[in-house]
């Protein structure tokens, strides 16, 4: 599998910027491939994919960086771009100012994720464009076509769990199941909705009283009815308990390290060693289930360290499955 093409165009910028350094009225854009022996197009590409990624402060939670370079004309005055003849370095220190440390790829994907959070809840063009922009910038072409998460279409869910929360009306779903095979129906009781690193999710009470959680992701159709609810008086506290996790040990792969973050609620390092990262985990019911998963999709190197009472989570889960797909 190849790289994300974001990983390419930042692996080439500090040897860019280490040139530029000594240019302080710029560079022509051709002189300057020429030196780190890519094409023009592909060099004014990579920087505009950088210069792209520069996300100001007005729509991103106050997070911003430092502007480093510009693009200029022959006359030094700023030109678009997507045009401009030359590039020159504005601070001083780029490479302590830019590199990994503003703009690695996790980060970035941190940024990513907030904005799409942000879209679901309030979504306006502006900030659609600029998510647009960021997963173009992480993925390249590996990025699908984007379709803006307008009221009509990818928020519509949110909104409407939103409603019927407020009006306290309860909500007909067709879902489905994260933990079990199939869709099912439920007409839920929406009481909480929480984001979390799988995106939103709702608490809602569903027959006989329980408290469950649904992905909104896994929602494939929702109404809201005219039934309403009220809460139960103990709802806080069956709340927390909802929310209230489990500490587990784990060893994976450091390629694998992608999947504790996509399962647990909170990551914690406690040992790097060469091939392998030793973490411990916070997560959420159904515990053997997410353990079962993580290990299985983490690869055969991935060893649960605690507790022992889970040790045989994965395999009872991958018999499950194997069971399934032999007699679907």
């Amino acid at each position: 599998m190849s790289s994300p093409t974001y990983t390419s165009r930042i692996a080439r910028l500090p040897q860019v910027f280490e040139i530029l350094a000594a240019y302080p009225d710029g560079l022509a854009v051709n002189e300057l491939a020429k030196r780190v022996g890519v094409p023009s197009a592909e060099l004014r590409e990579d920087l505009l994919a950088f210069y792209a990624a520069d996300l100001g402060p007005e729509w991103l939670m106050g997070l911003s960086r430092p502007e480093v370079i510009e693009f200029v004309g022959p006359d030094g005055v700023d030109e678009d771009p997507n045009d401009a003849e030359r590039v020159r370095i504005v601070d001083p220190r780029p490479t302590e100012e830019l590199g990994v440390e503003y703009i690695d790829a996790s980060e970035l994907a941190l940024i990513y994720t907030a904005a799409q959070m942000e879209l679901e809840a309030a979504w306006s063009q502006e900030l659609a464009d600029a998510v647009a922009v960021l997963e173009e910038t992480l993925l390249g072409d590996a990025a699908k076509p984007f379709a803006p998460a307008s009221a009509a279409s990818g928020s519509t869910t949110l909104a409407e769990l939103q409603r019927a929360r407020t009006e306290r009306r309860q909500v007909r779903i067709e879902y489905s199941r994260s933990w079990r095979h199939g869709v099912a129906e439920r007409l839920v009781q929406p009481y909480r909705l929480v984001h979390t690193r799988r995106g939103w999710e709702v608490d809602a009470g569903v027959d006989g009283g329980e408290l469950r959680t649904f992905l909104l992701s896994n929602i494939r159709s929702c109404e809201v009815v005219e039934e309403t609810f009220t809460p139960p008086a103990d709802l806080a506290e069956r709340l927390a308990a909802q929310r209230a996790t489990t500490t587990v040990t784990v060893e994976v792969p450091f390629s694998a390290r992608w999947a504790a973050d996509s399962y647990a609620e909170q990551v914690r390092v406690i040992a790097e060693h060469e091939a392998s990262v030793e973490l411990e985990l916070d997560l959420l019911p159904p515990l053997e289930r997410r353990v079962g998963l993580l290990l299985l999709v983490a690869g055969p190197q991935a060893e649960l360290k605690a507790p022992a009472a889970l040790t045989g989570a994965r395999g009872e889960l991958a018999r499950e499955l194997s069971e399934h797909h032999r007699t679907h």
